[in-house]
């Protein structure tokens, strides 16, 4: 298998939001996920568990030799080392250090259990699909053909706000 590119969302709505955010990227370069691009960092809104604190999202394109299952359990690991609880013992959509979910793994589509691709939810996600279309403005849904900038502009009730560039490795 060749070089892919993959398209991650990474949000943090605990501690130092920044400093967590900047850490998963760079436990990713060291995963041999290099991130070739960064978003803008946004703060938004939480989505389906309101009453806890504002995320900081951003999304990277990344380039990695590796399938998208072993992509998925490097960013497991990589989330249990930054402190992210076990799925049983969190609260669905609560409070997290670090969240990293694979959107997208080039033109791939993946069906199981573990692992759907294109993420599922993105489509309704303004705190994805605007980072992810600063770094790719013809982005679609490989899955459906559906363009990511349409689905965008039907989600304006969902409060979405940069704050800064993109964030830079150390």
């Amino acid at each position: 298998m060749g070089l892919q590119d993959a398209y991650l969302s990474l949000g943090s709505n605990l501690g130092d939001r920044q400093a967590n955010l900047r850490s998963a990227l760079n436990a990713l370069n060291r995963e041999r996920v290099h991130v070739a691009a960064s978003s803008s960092v946004y703060e938004t809104e939480p989505q389906g568990l309101p009453d806890q604190p504002w995320f900081l999202n951003i999304v990277v394109r990344t380039r990695a030799e590796f399938s998208p299952v072993q992509l998925l359990r490097i960013i497991q690991r990589i989330e249990r080392q930054l402190g992210r609880e076990h799925p049983r013992r969190r609260v669905p959509q609560g409070p997290r250090l670090i969240d990293i979910d694979i959107l997208l793994f080039g033109s791939t589509i993946v069906r199981k259990p573990t692992l759907t691709l294109p993420h599922p939810r993105m489509a309704n996600r303004r705190f994805v699909l605007e980072p992810l279309l600063e770094l790719d403005a013809d982005a679609a849904d490989p899955a459906t053909g559906a363009r990511f900038d349409l689905l965008l502009s039907g989600l304006q009730d969902q409060q979405v706000r940069r704050i800064g560039g993109p964030l830079t490795l150390e």
